[in-house]
């Protein structure tokens, strides 16, 4: 795992632009960038009024740094300058998780059970 630098995060996603946004959830933001090597990442930007501190990212960080699966997208470092707290995955494109897992069969269980 790699402790990378906050400015080379900021030019693999354009500062954080909107346009890289992948998505947001309740710890933060993710973004798509890409490294200056041209490796292409997913920037998961933990809000700085998130209640998750130092000691809970550290620990997060030692288990998915353990834990090696084919279906898991890969840590690849961590930001922790200028009080940002960011973690860098691998990216996937078009994918996730569910999709690899249940592909349209989970849509087609999700419709008929609500409609």
């Amino acid at each position: 795992m790699l402790l990378l630098d906050l400015s080379t995060l900021r030019a693999a996603t354009g500062d954080f632009a909107e346009s890289e946004m992948l998505g947001k959830g309740g710890f933060g933001m993710v973004y798509k960038g890409v490294l200056p090597d041209g490796q292409e990442i997913a920037v998961k930007r933990l809000c700085q009024s998130s209640r998750q501190g130092i000691a809970e990212l550290k620990s997060e960080l030692v288990l998915v740094a353990k834990l090696h699966h084919k279906n898991l997208v890969r840590l690849i470092g961590v930001c922790l300058q200028e009080q940002e707290k960011i973690l860098v995955y691998e990216y996937m494109p078009n994918r996730s998780l569910d999709t690899i897992l249940f592909g349209k069969y989970l849509f087609s269980v999700i419709y008929f059970y609500f409609y």
